[in-house]
């Protein structure tokens, strides 16, 4: 409901400007964009009975009016398929009966991805309302999920400030999230009473520090309810022949809202990234979420995170175990002509006690087709060294155009 009332009250003001691009202009002088992805999914579950094997692909429609006196709109709308192979559980309660396949979460149907307005009427703001796409940081603790075919969205009213030198400050009410599982299923669709700040201070050329609060109140994951602050220094060297970008950041969770169990758990993220010249790159990183081993309930969440980028791409700790979970990695890669390949190594253990949950070879090799196409070949192997997780291979090919 909150999109289409922002928007309809939006589309009201404009209507009444006598001042800038008529109606019509606005709307013909906008932009029209349309994009496909098509992915095959293939996953081999230790414990399941079944392989998995998903072949899906996404239509994407936008629109994009031009401005009438500082008001733009913004509409997108998405619809996922499945064809021909659809030997998958799709998660979420969207694919009752399926239960003998390992997870692949992407649902087919239609979604109203974003649709919002914006007012830029005023010297260094900008307001947003309606359903929107909101990405903070590397997306650790908000994100869009965009791996996944159906992308997570929020219904929000937020707005970025960047008035002074060097200041960046992002700020958003979330009253509902739009998750990946589509609004047909409860999972997919969850009421909320969030508040979302974050504030970006430019140090240099080479070096930001950010701070920022997350208080997430869910009225239909209570569990989810959590308050967050931390901060983030991230930075980067230009050398003779090469360049290092690194990262450290630390945050403190508790509970709040409506959470059903009392709990402080600890975040810290360092990270460092060596780009050498001829194509190759070498990083290495630290990542702790805080647990207690003998609580249930008691470890750092990140429920609206791109859950995909982090800890691996075989998806298997998703929910942060109640021990919490440290992971160890180490990247290289390289980039030869049109083509990127990249390999990735995690060494998973609780935080909270001595037990090791496995460890991962994440794989990839992509490049640009042309302007408007892209290819993905991408692996996950994941070794698994005690319960309750299972040995999971995962692979991907994935084509998209994008107009």
């Amino acid at each position: 409901m909150l999109p289409a009332v922002i928007i309809l009250a939006g589309s009201a003001a404009l209507a009444d400007d006598e001042q800038g691009l008529s109606l019509a202009e606005a709307v013909s002088g906008g932009h029209a964009g349309v994009a496909l992805r098509y992915r095959y999914e293939h996953v081999d579950q230790d414990g399941l009975p079944d392989d998995a094997n998903a072949s899906t692909l996404r239509l994407r429609l936008n629109f994009r009016t031009g401005s009438w006196s500082d008001w733009t709109a913004f509409g997108e709308f998405d619809y996922v398929g499945h064809l021909v192979v659809d030997d998958f559980n799709s998660g979420g309660g969207t694919s009752p009966g399926r239960v003998q396949y390992p997870l692949v979460a992407d649902p087919d149907g239609a979604d109203l991805n974003q649709l919002y307005v914006d007012y830029n009427g005023l010297a260094g703001w900008r307001w947003r309302f309606g359903r929107q796409r909101i990405l903070l940081d590397d997306q650790r603790f908000v994100g869009g999920v965009g791996w996944r075919q159906n992308e997570q969205t929020f219904d929000a009213v937020s707005t970025l400030f960047d008035g002074l030198a060097n200041v960046e400050v992002n700020y958003a009410y979330v009253a509902n999230v739009n998750r990946i599982f589509g609004d047909s299923v409860p999972a997919g669709d969850h009421r909320m009473n969030t508040h979302l700040l974050n504030a970006r201070i430019k140090l240099s050329d080479k070096i930001s520090a950010t701070s920022y609060a997350y208080y997430m109140d869910n009225d239909d994951d209570p569990a989810a309810s959590t308050a967050t602050l931390g901060i983030r220094l991230a930075g980067n060297l230009s050398l003779e022949r090469s360049a290092v970008s690194y990262l450290a950041e630390i945050a403190r969770q508790s509970d709040t809202g409506n959470a059903p169990t009392a709990f402080n758990a600890n975040f810290l993220h360092l990270d460092a990234h060596w780009t050498l010249k001829g194509g190759l790159s070498v990083g290495a990183g630290f990542e702790l979420l805080g647990g207690n081993q003998a609580s249930i309930g008691q470890a750092f969440r990140t429920p609206l995170a791109t859950l995909h980028t982090f800890q691996g791409w075989a998806d298997q700790f998703l929910v942060t175990p109640d021990a919490g979970i440290v992971d160890i990695y180490g990247k290289l890669g390289y980039r030869f002509g049109d083509w990127q390949a990249q390999v990735i190594y995690h060494d998973y253990s609780a935080e909270s006690g001595d037990a090791n949950f496995g460890r991962e070879i994440d794989l990839s090799v992509e490049r640009k087709i042309s302007e408007h196409y892209g290819l993905l070949l991408k692996s996950a192997l994941f070794h698994a060294e005690s319960a309750p997780y299972a040995d999971t291979n995962k692979y991907w090919l994935m084509l998209t155009a994008d107009y």
